[in-house]
């Protein structure tokens, strides 16, 4: 495989953004690299792996340093990388404020200084005011890469100001075939993976990796489709919120001890030594970002899974239309045969949207306890107009 093709070979199903990179990051191309870039897509379809890339070829003086400022680039340890980002459902003022101020430091060892925002759809107002005037009139050798879902999850103000790179979402069968070729994943275990995963690169990692989350995965599926009471409503909503923990605490728990290892170690205290006064505002300050972290992760499971409740209504309203197309969730085709049998397609469409309401409670930071307890009963009700012609 040519070096050019073997850098960007995790971007699966990207070519178009691929070529634009590589066209700009070259001394060819040099006269069309944008001081601002926006790069958007769908969940999973490499958003943040395709800019870090991109960090590494603007850093990297030559093809040949690619690899080796890439490695240290996703570590966040080349001094020419600045990374904004967060644990939290927001980006902090400060923290930008200290991003911003550095990116008009000249590059260190590198060709330029890149400041990569991983969740530039979490800037609020008032943080996105702090970084727009370095947007505006960056120096020379600063590139600032913003990562998010949509140009839309950005004041106009920021988007505008930088140039937009649009990913599609991957075929299963790039997904599948990185996870062969990356992770020595069997054949069959990838494709399964990726078909589970829908496409998402990450999540296809998990699923072919670890047997715990493909468990609560199908523990989630298992749960909502066997939903025919209230009290089973409850209890599935509870079962829901303890798997999301769960998801969430195998996410953070050896990620905790290691940061809390390695503070110790950068104070030169042994582990298990008691913390002196003085330094004891440094770990509650590291607890507090952990915490922040964890109640983040628990969100984000419980949006994993919304996102996997639609895929079994997805595969419901194939079979209640007879679509004769594939399922996602093949291994549930008898359950979600009689799911398609009870409510028909207009009821699929009613849990849809009662599924994407749950999205926006989410983002309005809506107890998650609510949020599934509600979702969950609103299960057991039909669309009226379903309703009526039942009647």
């Amino acid at each position: 495989m040519h070096t050019v093709d073997r850098f960007w070979s995790e971007a699966v199903g990207q070519e178009a953004a691929i070529e634009t990179l590589e066209h700009v990051t070259s001394p060819e191309g040099a006269s069309d690299l944008a001081h601002a870039w926006l790069i958007t897509g769908p969940p999973g379809s490499g958003r943040s792996n395709l800019a870090y890339r991109f960090a590494a070829a603007l850093i990297a003086r030559t093809p040949d340093e690619r690899e080796e400022v890439y490695r240290q680039v996703r570590a966040h340890t080349h001094p020419d990388l600045e990374v904004l980002t967060t644990e939290g459902s927001i980006i902090k003022i400060d923290d930008a404020r200290h991003v911003a101020s550095r990116s008009n430091y000249a590059p260190t060892n590198g060709r330029f200084r890149v400041i990569l925002a991983e969740d530039a759809d979490r800037l609020p107002e008032r943080t996105s005011n702090t970084i727009l005037k370095e947007l505006e009139e960056p120096p020379a050798t600063t590139v600032w890469v913003l990562c998010a879902p949509s140009e839309a999850d950005l004041l106009p103000t920021i988007s505008s100001r930088a140039r937009s790179l649009r990913l599609v979402t991957p075929t299963q069968e790039a997904v599948a075939r990185l996870l062969e070729e990356r992770d020595n994943i069997a054949p069959d275990d990838a494709a399964r993976a990726a078909r589970l995963a829908q496409s998402h690169i990450g999540m296809a990692k998990k699923l072919a990796t670890d047997a715990e989350a493909r468990e609560r995965r199908e523990d989630t599926l298992r749960t909502v489709l066997a939903i025919g009471s209230l009290s089973d409503a409850m209890r599935a909503a509870g079962r829901l919120a303890k798997l999301a923990e769960a998801d969430a605490q195998a996410l953070t728990e050896s990620r905790d001890e290691k940061e809390r290892e390695e503070l110790l170690r950068n104070l030169g205290l042994a582990p298990g030594a008691a913390i002196p006064m003085k330094l004891r505002a440094q770990f509650r300050e590291l607890e507090d970002d952990q915490k922040r972290r964890a109640k983040r992760s628990v969100t984000d499971g419980i949006d994993r899974i919304l996102t996997d409740i639609g895929s079994v209504l997805r595969d419901t309203a194939l079979v209640a239309l007879d679509a004769q197309q594939p399922l996602i969730n093949e291994e549930f085709r008898t359950q979600i045969e009689a799911l398609a049998a009870s409510i028909g397609a207009e009821g699929v469409l009613y849990r849809l949207d009662r599924v994407a309401a749950a999205r926006e409670q989410l983002l309005r930071n809506v107890s998650a306890a609510l949020v599934l307890e509600s979702l969950m009963a609103s299960f057991l009700l039909e669309a009226p107009h379903h309703r009526k012609d039942r009647a």
